[in-house]
C-alpha cells in the first residue's frame, strides 16, 4: 500500500514539473511575444528622442492648397506657352499690313508699334491680356487702288472697322485652342494623367473667356483721345495736334490722309519709271545720295537708280538718320541689299550709336578721321561730322569746329598722297569742312545744307554738295512748298579717276509728280576747253560759300 502511494506521488511530481516547465515555455513565448509586437513602437520611441519631428511628418501627403496652387500655376504657364505658340496674326487693315497679337500683362490696353517711329498705347480695357499691333508696311497695290478711285476713301473708316474686327475675332479663336492646348499638353507631361490634362485645358479656356469677357466689359473707345507716345513719336502731338482735335476735325485729317496715299503712290510710280541711261564701259559710276533724314521711300530710290544706272559705290554724306537713337537702327537694315557697296559718313544728326550699328551690316563701309577704303576701283577717304546736333537741345559749336575736321582729313589726304597712293574722293557731312581738302583731291562731296551744288574751289578741287534723298523727311511737311528728293551719278574715267559727267536726279516731294534727270559736263571736259590745272595742295583760303538760289534747309 505505501508503495502504491510512493508511486503516485511520484508520478504526479513529474508531472507538476512537466506542467511548470510549460509553463516556463509559455511565459518566455508570451515575452518574446510581447518583444516583437511593442519593437516597432520603440523604435519610433527611439527615433523620436533622438529626432525632434516624428516619423509621421516625413510622409504626411500634400497640402490641399499645395495640390490647387501647382495646377494653377500648370494651367497659367501652358496658356502663355500656347499664346506665344501661336505667334502674331497677319491682318489687312485698309491699305496697311499689321500684325495682331495678344499678350499677357498685368495692366491689359492696346499697344501699336509703329517701327522705327515708336509706338502710343491705349488704355482700352483692363484685363490680364493686352493686344499688340503692328503696322508692317504700306502695301502699294491697295493704296493704289485708293489713288485710282477716290470715292473709296469715303468709306475707309468703315472698311478698317470691319478689318479690325475681322483680325480681333481670327486671333480670339486662335489663342482659344492655343490656350487649351498649350495647358492640357503642360497638364499630360506634369500629371501624366488624361483626366487632369483634360482639366488644366478646359480650365485654360475658362481662365480665357473670361479674361475677354473682362476686357468686353471695361473696353474704353475713347481711349484713342489720349495716346501714351513713346521713341520719336513723343513729338507726335506737337506735329498733328491732339487725338481730340483729329476726332473733332475728322473730315479735313481724311482728306489729308487721301492726299497722302495719294502722293506716297504717285511718287513710287515717278521712282520706277526713271529714264535709263546705257553707261560708258570706260567709267565708274558713283551714287551720290546724302541727308536722307529717316525717309523709308528712299531706299526704294536708291535700288532702282543703283539697278537702272549699274552703280559701282554708294556714297552717302550722312544725316541718314534724324535723332540718331537706337529705336532707328533698324531703319537701316534695308542697306544691306541695295546692290552695291555702301560708303557712308557720320553726319550731324547722326550718333555713334547709329556708326556703330552700321559698322556691322554687311557690305558698308564706314569711314571716319581719315580712315580710307578701296571699292570699285577708287580710293575714298572720309571723316563724320565733329558736331552731334539731333535737335536744338544741343550747343553747336559752329564752323570753328568743321574746319578742325575738314584740316584733320586733310592731314589724311597729304598722308596717303605722300605714301603714293593718292585719294581719288574725299566725304565729310558739312561742306565747311570738306572745303579744307583742297587742292589735296580731284573731288569732295558732302551734304547738310539740303539743296545741290557742284563748285570748283581755288585749289582746283570740285566741291559736289548733294540735296536731300530723302526730301528733308518729316521736314518736308514744314513749309508750304516741299522739298524734292534728289540724288547724283557721278562718271568717273576708270583710269584717271577724274569726274567725266554727272547727272542730277531730281523727284517732286509730296504732293509733286515730276522726275527729271539733268546731264552736266564739267567745263574743263568741255570740246575746245583749256585742261584743268594741276592741283594745288593746301586748304583753300578762307571765304563765304556761295550764296544758293534759295536758304538752305540744313537743320541744326
Amino acid at each position: 500500500m505505501a508503495s502504491a502511494r510512493a508511486a503516485t506521488r511520484s508520478i504526479l511530481h513529474r508531472a507538476g514539473t512537466a506542467l511548470h516547465r510549460a509553463g516556463s515555455a509559455l511565459h518566455r513565448a508570451g515575452t518574446a511575444l510581447h518583444r516583437v509586437r511593442t519593437a516597432p513602437a520603440a523604435l519610433v520611441r527611439h527615433y523620436r528622442a533622438r529626432h525632434p519631428h516624428p516619423v509621421s511628418e516625413l510622409v504626411r501627403p500634400p497640402h490641399p492648397y499645395g495640390r490647387a496652387l501647382g495646377r494653377v500655376a500648370v494651367v497659367l504657364i501652358g496658356a502663355w506657352l500656347g499664346l506665344l505658340a501661336v505667334g502674331s496674326v497677319h491682318v489687312p487693315v485698309g491699305p496697311m499690313d499689321t500684325r495682331m497679337t495678344l499678350r499677357p500683362s498685368l495692366t491689359g490696353g492696346t499697344k501699336i508699334n509703329v517701327s522705327p517711329l515708336g509706338a502710343l498705347e491705349l488704355d482700352s480695357h483692363t484685363a490680364p491680356l493686352r493686344l499688340d499691333v503692328t503696322l508692317d508696311r504700306l502695301d502699294p497695290d491697295r493704296a493704289r487702288a485708293l489713288v485710282d478711285h477716290p470715292e473709296r476713301i469715303a468709306g475707309l473708316q468703315d472698311e478698317v472697322t470691319r478689318d479690325v474686327q475681322a483680325g480681333a475675332l481670327d486671333l480670339a479663336l486662335r489663342s482659344c485652342v492655343a490656350v487649351v492646348l498649350g495647358a492640357a499638353a503642360l497638364g499630360l507631361v506634369v500629371h501624366r494623367r488624361p483626366r487632369r490634362a483634360l482639366a488644366a485645358g478646359g480650365t485654360a479656356l475658362a481662365l480665357l473667356v473670361v479674361c475677354g469677357a473682362t476686357a468686353y466689359a471695361t473696353w474704353n473707345p475713347k481711349s484713342v483721345l489720349e495716346p501714351r507716345f513713346s521713341g520719336l513719336l513723343s513729338s507726335a502731338p506737337s506735329v498733328v495736334g491732339s487725338a481730340r482735335s483729329i476726332v473733332t476735325e475728322f473730315d479735313a485729317y481724311q482728306k489729308e490722309l487721301a492726299r497722302l496715299v495719294t502722293n506716297v503712290t504717285k511718287l513710287y510710280d515717278a521712282t520706277s519709271t526713271l529714264p535709263t541711261y546705257a553707261p560708258d564701259p570706260s567709267t565708274v559710276r558713283v551714287l551720290h545720295v546724302s541727308d536722307i533724314h529717316l525717309n523709308p521711300a528712299s531706299w526704294h530710290i536708291i535700288a532702282s537708280l543703283v539697278e537702272q544706272y549699274e552703280i559701282d559705290v554708294i556714297v552717302d554724306s550722312g544725316d541718314t538718320m534724324d535723332h540718331g537713337t537706337a529705336a532707328e537702327n533698324r531703319f537701316l537694315d534695308p542697306i544691306e541689299d541695295l546692290g552695291a557697296p555702301y560708303v557712308w559718313v557720320r553726319g550731324n544728326h547722326d550718333s555713334m550709336t547709329t556708326q556703330r550699328y552700321l559698322e556691322r551690316l554687311k557690305n558698308v563701309h564706314v569711314l571716319d578721321n581719315g580712315r580710307g577704303v578701296r571699292v570699285g576701283g577708287l580710293r575714298i577717304v572720309g571723316i563724320g561730322d565733329p558736331q552731334f546736333t539731333p535737335d536744338r537741345s544741343v550747343v553747336a559749336r559752329g564752323d570753328p569746329a568743321e574746319r578742325a575736321a575738314g584740316d584733320r582729313l586733310a592731314a589724311a589726304l597729304r598722308e596717303q598722297r605722300d605714301k603714293g597712293a593718292p585719294v581719288d574722293i574725299a566725304v565729310a557731312h558739312n561742306p565747311v569742312a570738306a572745303r579744307r581738302t583742297d587742292g589735296l583731291v580731284p573731288l569732295v562731296l558732302a551734304g547738310h545744307v539740303h539743296h545741290p551744288e557742284m563748285e570748283r574751289l581755288p585749289g582746283g578741287t570740285r566741291l559736289r554738295i548733294e540735296g536731300s534723298t530723302g526730301g528733308s523727311g518729316l521736314r518736308a511737311v514744314e513749309d508750304d512748298e516741299p522739298d524734292p528728293v534728289s540724288a547724283s551719278v557721278l562718271y568717273l574715267d576708270r583710269t584717271t579717276k577724274r569726274l567725266q559727267a554727272w547727272d542730277e536726279i531730281r523727284l517732286g516731294g509730296l504732293g509733286l509728280t515730276t522726275a527729271e534727270v539733268s546731264r552736266h559736263v564739267p567745263e574743263e571736259n568741255e570740246p575746245g576747253a583749256t585742261p584743268s590745272p594741276p592741283l594745288t595742295p593746301g586748304p583753300s583760303p578762307a571765304s563765304p560759300e556761295r550764296s544758293p538760289a534759295r536758304s538752305p534747309r540744313s537743320s541744326p
